[in-house]
This record gives C-alpha cells, structure tokens and sequence, in this order.
C-alpha cells in the first residue's frame, strides 16, 4: 500500500476544476492524511487550461511530489499538457466524451481509462457533477470508501439544499460504480491508511489573515491583487466580528497612506498586496520610516516585471523590499516559510513594528500563499502582544506647560515614547520633511545627521531570533541555502541526499532585514560547497549575501524562473551534478 500518492486534476478555468481539487484535499486531510496542493491557473477567470496538483502522505511533506500517479483529465489539453509527469504504470482517467488520447511517448507506460463523465453526470442531474463522477471513480481505484468526500459536501452544500448533497452523493457513486467495472491492477494505487491525527488544511494567506486577528489587527486597507487578496477576502469576513474593518481602496497608494493613519491613531493595522501594488507603495512606505509610524505590509512575490506572471511562482521582490524605497529608512523583513510560521510571523511582525516603531514586511512567495496544506493546530499559548514603547500618563504630565511632547525623543537605543492622539500632553508635530525631536520641520545637516542615526541605528548589531532555521550535518560537503516555500523540496532534497551518504546542510533564511549576518557567516564558514537556491533569475539572494560580506570561495546559484516551484528531484540531481563537477 502507498504512503503517498500524487493526484492531479485538469480541464478549463470555470469546469471546477479549483473546487473539485478542494474537496478532495479537505476530505482526505480531514480523515488523517497529510496535503500539499499546489494550484496552476490563468489569469483570466474562465478559459486557459487550469490543474490542482495533490500530493496525498502518511507524513507531513511541504512541495509537491516530483510525479503523478494518477491525472484526472476533462479535455485533452490537460493530458498532452500534464502525462509526461506520470511514474511508470501510472492513469489517466479520462472523459470518453473527447476521446482521449496519451502522447506517444508515454503511451506504453501509461494506463488509459476513458469513462463518461458527462454522460454519468447528466444521468444524475447535471453536467457539472461530471467532476464529482471523477472524484468517486478516484475514490474507487486509491481504496476510499465511497463515501468519504460525504461531511465535506455537507458542510458546503446542506444550507442550500439537501437535494444537491444527494445528488452530487449519487454521482460519486456512479462514479465509483463504473471504475469498479474497468479491469485494471486496483492494488497499485491503494492508499495505506492514515495515522490517525487532526490538523488544520490551510494556504499561506489564510494563516497570515489569521495571524492579524490573533496580534489584536483591527484595520485593514487594500487593494485586491493576486495572490493576496486572499488575506483581504478572509479579513472582510473576520474583522467585523471583532470589531475591525477593511477597506478597499481606490489604489494601493491610498491603501498604504490609509494603514499610515490607522496605526498612527492607535490600531494595529495592516495592508497586502504583491509586486506592482508594493511598487505604488513606496513613497509612503518611506513616510512610515520617517514618520516612524507601525505598519505591517504583506508582500505576496509573483511573477514580474510589470504585470508579468500574476498567478505564478517567483521570488523576485527582495531587491525591492529591502531597497525599493527613495532615501534610507529603517525596516524589518520577515520571510516565513510555511503556514505555521506565517502565523506567528505575523504576530512577530506587528510586535516588532511597535517595538522598532518601523514598518515590517512580511514577504511570502505565491506558492506559499496559494498553496493548500496540512499544518498543526496553533499554539495560542505562544501568542503575545508587546505594544512596545508607550509614554505614560505620568511620564506625559511631566511636559512642561507649553511646550510639545518630544515624540522623536532622541534615545540610546533610538526608540522614542509613543502617544495615541488625544492623550493630554502628547501634543507634536507630524510631517515627512526631517524634523526635530517635537516634529516641527528641521532641515539643518547636523539635526538630519542625528535623526538619520536615531533611526537607522535601531537596528545596529541586532539578529532577530530564529532568523535562520538550519537542518541536516554540521560541516557539510554541500550546504543549501533557501528563502520562503522553498523549505519543503529543500529539506526533502537534503534528506534524499544524506541517506545516499552525502553530507548536507539546509539553511533556509526567515529574516532579510536586519539581515542574520553572523548566523549564516558561520554555517557558510562550516560548509565546503554552498548552492543557494531560489526562484528568480538574476540570484538576488545570493547577491544579497556578498552585500552583506558573506562570501565562499565555493558559493553558487540554482535558479528557476519558470514561474513553477521548485521539486524535491530537481534539486536533489543538481546537486549532485554539482558535486561532480567541483571534484573535476
């Protein structure tokens, strides 16, 4: 029996190809299962070839499988687009009703079921139940119980009509009954029964929305853009609950601008977007620098430049982020990794933002904000608020009569009291042009010097903690080096290569700014080789190293830039290539 399976689903954006994966994830996650499903889809909202790939485990895993065991197709493009990723012996299912076909070149290692999934589905009420016919013939040949998608379809159905659960149960049925009939070698696609263990099935955005709700987040400005709007579309639904809002705006300059003046009176407030709104961003990204005003930005990295790829995989905004602004401000950049640390790296993030008084980016990528998987159930426990710095109602009452409160105090460590508007005695001045330590405008050389070192200087010989996770041998013949969901088919890469007697270490990166020099200094300084392996096409994060004065003589990139996530396999073979080629 299979302690993992690779199913993939395909046909045209609007068939439900998007909900017929979510069922089948939501069910099996909910029965014990481990999930990592990685949606590809257009940019367009109906028409453009679309797949959810779903990689099906007894243990967590965080990439997709290098493979597929079975493709569930709905018109031929999604079998000349997606067969060649079939293992040896593995299915198509097809709908007969386009006369399927497999590409020559797999068609002798492939098996080929072509069943009437329209035809089945009309039989039952409706033609759009074909993809519930696909998901009972899958049930059959995996070794699921017939009815195992049933509580899930209950739970989005019932409230409209028991009817349509009927229905879509006799169509899973069907289903299930005509795979029954096919004379195919059922024991090669048994699924071993799952551990049994509850875990929550959720994507990147998801976590980071409810990271906001969970660190006390009441506003929420933004414009929708792919891939984040996942976060606004979560919040509209949860902030009124508690109190909260969001706002969509005209644009993300007004989103940004809006955030500046919720955290300046007082909420904690948050804004996402991607590459071109963050682009829009910038000025009044620098006014929350200068203004030192909290704010939280959420920045999903997709596939640029321009409009670019807006639903594909890339890791291209770190120059951007940490430079992208006009004049120098400081910030912090946080870059989890999985849903779990997208959490609590939200929390961390509107922590630091009161504590610094700075703007924090919280930097995903589309794979880990899109992608569906199996996350434990959060720690509340580890939830803390730290509001930072606040002035007291004595500390204020001690402002000489007259006088404005010093809310660019200039401090040892360059943190100034902060007041809410209203409190009594925390009158000053706000504005973006340099000021002094009441905010009235100051723009002599030797005030911009001392303010631009108060601000700057927040940050001066700070790590963050676990600013980098680190896996695998101590002095490693190879030490890979990652950023954001790379993590899953880094660390399967790793493991894949140490059983093969290979030393390997995995230093994935969760903090660009301040930027964890002293840490990776010393696992740079261990390793004999480094490959540093990201998705974009000019090595930003290996650039960003040797900004920072982190060198190897041995030090190179693995790049993909094909707007698709990297593979468990496709790193594995490099490095190895890599290895033969260092020891010629």
């Amino acid at each position: 029996m299979l302690q993992e399976l690779s199913w993939k689903v395909g046909g045209q954006q609007g068939e439900g190809i998007d909900s017929t994966g979510k069922t089948f994830s939501t069910s099996l996650n909910r029965m014990g299962y481990y999930i990592y499903s990685y949606r590809h889809f257009s940019s367009r909202i109906k028409g453009g070839h679309t797949n959810d790939k779903v990689r099906i485990t007894t243990e967590p895993k965080s990439a997709s499988a290098d493979y597929l065991d079975i493709l569930v197709a709905f018109d031929q493009e999604t079998i000349d687009l997606n067969a060649g990723e079939l293992r040896e012996g593995g299915i198509v299912i097809a709908d007969a009703k386009f006369n399927p076909k497999l590409p020559n070149e797999v068609a002798a290692n492939v098996t080929l079921v072509a069943m009437p999934f329209t035809k089945i589905a009309e039989e039952h009420g409706a033609v759009i139940m074909k993809n519930m016919v696909a998901l009972g013939a899958t049930a059959r040949l995996v070794g699921l119980d017939v009815d195992f998608c049933a509580p899930v379809l209950q739970s989005r159905f019932g409230k409209k009509s028991q009817k349509i659960v009927d229905q879509n149960l006799a169509a899973i049925k069907a289903g299930f009954d005509a795979m029954s009939t096919e004379q195919i070698d059922f024991a090669a696609f048994q699924l071993a029964p799952p551990v049994p263990d509850k875990h929550l099935l959720m994507i990147g955005n998801d976590a980071i929305a409810f990271g906001a709700l969970a660190a006390g987040a009441r506003v929420m400005p933004a414009y929708p853009i792919t891939p984040a709007s996942d976060v606004m579309e979560y919040l509209i639904k949860k902030l009124p609950k508690v109190g909260g809002v969001v706002v969509q705006t005209e644009d993300e300059i007004a989103a940004l601008n809006m955030t500046i003046g919720a955290a300046y009176s007082g909420a904690r407030a948050l804004t996402a977007t991607s590459g071109p709104g963050l682009s829009l961003m910038m000025e009044a990204l620098g006014l929350a620098g200068m203004t030192e005003t909290p704010v939280v930005i959420v920045d999903t990295q997709r596939g640029g430049p321009s409009t670019g790829l807006p639903t594909k995989h890339e890791q291209s905004d770190m120059y951007a982020v940490l430079f992208g602004n006009h004049g120098e401000i400081g910030k912090i950049v946080l870059t989890p990794s999985t849903p779990e640390e997208c959490f609590y790296a939200t929390v961390d993030a509107f922590n630091y933002a009161e504590k610094y008084q700075c703007p924090v980016i919280l930097m995903t990528d589309l794979a880990l904000s899109l992608a569906s998987q199996s996350v434990k159930p959060f720690d509340y426990e580890k939830v803390t608020i730290d509001r930072g710095r606040l002035a007291t109602q004595e500390e204020l009452d001690q402002v000489p009569a007259g006088q404005m409160f010093k809310r660019y105090e200039r401090t040892e460590d360059g943190i100034s009291p902060r007041v809410f508007p209203g409190q009594r005695g925390g009158l000053h001045h706000v504005t973006g042009v340099e000021h002094s330590e009441i905010g009235r405008p100051d723009e002599g050389p030797k005030n911009h010097v001392l303010m631009m070192n108060k601000r700057l200087n927040k940050f001066e010989g700070i790590e963050l903690p676990n600013s980098v996770s680190y896996a695998g041998d101590t002095n490693p013949d190879v030490l890979l080096i990652g950023i954001g969901s790379s993590v899953g088919a880094i660390g399967e890469a790793t493991d894949r290569l140490r059983k093969q007697g290979i030393k390997v270490g995995h230093a994935q990166i969760k903090v660009l700014s301040p930027f964890p020099v002293e840490t990776i200094k010393s696992y740079l300084n261990s390793a004999k080789q480094v490959i540093v392996v990201e998705s974009n096409g000019t090595g930003q994060l290996f650039h960003l190293l040797q900004f920072f004065g982190l060198s190897h003589p041995e030090m190179k990139s693995y790049l993909k830039y094909d707007g698709t996530p990297f593979l468990p396999k496709e790193i594995e073979t490099h490095v190895k290539g890599s290895m033969i080629a260092w020891q010629r």
